[in-house]
C-alpha cells in the first residue's frame, strides 16, 4: 500500500512540475508571435525535416514533426498508463471508476453542445467541435500544486481518473471523426504491425526494443494511411507486457512508463506547447474574440466543461448511483469542475487536426479560445478551491 501511495505521489509532483512548464512555453510561443521575432518563430516551425529510406520517405515541417511523430511518444505514454490503471491500478474497481467515468461523459458533450450552438449555422467550423471535450492533466495538476495539502489526495485521484476517461474519449474521437482518406496498402502494414505485436505478446517477448521497432513500422505506416499517427502510440502500448513470466517483479510497462515519464512532461509537452500556442494578437483582436469558433471554444471550456462535470456528479449522486469520494465537498468538487475547463495541450492538437485544411483562416482563433478559456478556468478553478473548506457538506 505504501508503495502505491509512494508512486501516485510521485506521479503528481511529475505532472504538476509539467504542467508549470507547460505554461512557461505557452508565454513563450505567445511573446515571440507577437515580437519582431515573430517570422523567426514561423519560420522555425515551417523547417522542412525529411527521412529517406529508399524510396519510402516522409517530408513535414519541424511543426508536423512535433504533432504526429513527438505526440505519438505522448499517446504512448498515455496507452501505458491506460493499461497499468486497467491491470492493477484504480480502473480495476468499478465502484472507484463509476463517478468520475460519468463525470468525463458530461464533461465531453456539454463542451460539444455549446460549441454547435455557436457554430451550427457553418459547415466549415463544426469540424472544430471536438475542440473544448479535452482535459489537460498535467496543466491542472499543476494549478493543484499550488494549493498543497489544502488538497486531498482523494481529490487529486478523482481529478486523475477523470482525465484518464477524458483520454480515453479523445483517442476515441481521433480515431473517429478525424481520419481522412484511407490507404489500403498502408493499413495492410499497419495490420501485420498489429499481429507481431501481438505474437510477441501471446509469446512472452520481453526484449522492450523489439516492440519499440515493430512500433517504429506501425508508426510509419499509420501516418501513411490516412488514420493520424498519434493513434500508433496508443496502440503500441496495449502490446507492452505488464508483468515478466519469469521475474514476477518485474514490470517491462513500468519500467518504460517511468523512463518516458520525464522525456514527456519536461520534454514534449512543453515543446508541443511552445509550437502550438502562438496567437498573434493583432489590430482585428475584438473581431477575433467575437469569432464563433473562439467563442464557441471559450464559452465550451469555460461554461461547458463545469457544467457537464458537475451536473453529470450531481445527478449522479442523487439517483444513488454513486457517490463522493470521502472528504470531498461539493463546493472543492465544483473547483475540480472548472479545472476540467483546461483543455490546453489535448485542446490545441485536436485543433490542428480539425483545422488542418483551413490552418489560415482559423487557427488564431482556435488558440486564442483555448487560451482564454483555459487562462480563465484555471484561475477561477484555483479561486474556488483555494476558499473551500475541507470538510465535505451536504448535497
Amino acid at each position: 500500500m505504501n508503495d502505491i501511495v509512494s508512486v501516485v505521489r510521485n506521479f503528481l509532483r511529475l505532472e504538476a512540475a509539467s504542467g508549470i512548464m507547460l505554461m512557461m512555453a505557452a508565454c513563450a510561443a505567445l511573446l515571440l508571435a507577437n515580437s519582431p521575432l515573430a517570422n523567426w518563430y514561423d519560420v522555425l516551425l515551417q523547417t522542412p525535416v525529411a527521412i529517406q529510406v529508399g524510396s519510402f520517405g516522409i517530408h513535414k515541417p519541424l511543426l508536423l514533426w512535433i504533432n504526429d511523430g513527438l505526440m505519438a511518444v505522448f499517446f504512448f505514454l498515455v496507452g501505458l498508463e491506460l493499461k497499468r490503471e486497467v491491470l492493477e491500478g484504480e480502473l480495476r474497481h468499478k465502484e472507484q471508476i463509476l463517478l468520475p467515468a460519468i463525470a468525463a461523459v458530461g464533461g465531453m458533450l456539454a463542451p460539444a453542445l455549446l460549441y454547435t450552438v455557436f457554430n451550427h449555422s457553418q459547415l466549415e467550423t463544426m469540424q472544430g467541435w471536438a475542440i473544448p471535450t479535452a482535459t489537460d492533466i498535467a496543466f491542472a495538476l499543476g494549478v493543484l500544486s499550488l494549493l498543497g495539502s489544502r488538497i486531498s489526495t482523494s481529490l487529486k485521484i478523482f481529478l486523475m481518473t477523470l482525465a484518464i476517461f477524458d483520454d480515453i474519449g479523445a483517442i476515441v474521437i481521433i480515431a473517429i471523426f478525424y481520419t481522412s482518406e484511407l490507404s489500403a496498402g498502408a493499413l495492410m502494414i499497419a495490420s501485420g504491425a498489429l499481429t507481431v505485436l501481438y505474437i510477441m505478446n501471446r509469446r512472452r517477448v520481453m526484449t522492450i526494443a523489439a516492440y519499440l521497432i515493430v512500433g517504429v513500422i506501425l508508426w510509419a505506416s499509420v501516418l501513411k494511411s490516412g488514420v493520424h499517427a498519434t493513434l500508433a502510440g496508443a496502440a503500441l502500448a496495449l502490446f507492452i507486457p505488464m508483468r515478466n513470466p519469469a521475474q514476477s517483479e518485474q514490470s517491462p510497462l513500468r519500467e518504460i512508463e517511468k523512463d518516458l515519464h520525464p522525456a514527456v512532461a519536461y520534454g514534449i509537452l512543453p515543446l508541443f506547447a511552445f509550437a502550438n500556442a502562438g496567437v498573434v494578437i493583432g489590430g482585428d483582436l475584438n473581431s477575433q474574440i467575437v469569432a464563433p469558433v473562439t467563442l464557441g471554444i471559450m464559452s465550451g471550456l469555460f461554461l461547458g466543461k463545469q457544467f457537464g462535470v458537475f451536473a453529470s456528479v450531481w445527478l449522479a449522486v442523487k439517483l444513488g448511483m454513486a457517490r463522493l469520494p470521502n472528504g470531498v465537498s461539493w463546493t472543492q468538487l465544483y473547483g475540480v469542475a472548472l479545472l476540467c475547463g483546461i483543455g490546453f495541450t489535448m485542446s490545441l492538437f485536436i485543433g490542428s487536426l480539425a483545422f488542418e485544411q483551413q490552418a489560415e483562416q482559423y487557427a488564431n482563433q482556435m488558440r486564442l479560445g483555448i487560451l482564454a478559456g483555459t487562462m480563465v478556468s484555471a484561475v477561477l478553478g484555483y479561486v474556488v478551491l483555494r476558499c473551500a473548506g475541507g470538510a465535505a457538506d451536504k448535497p
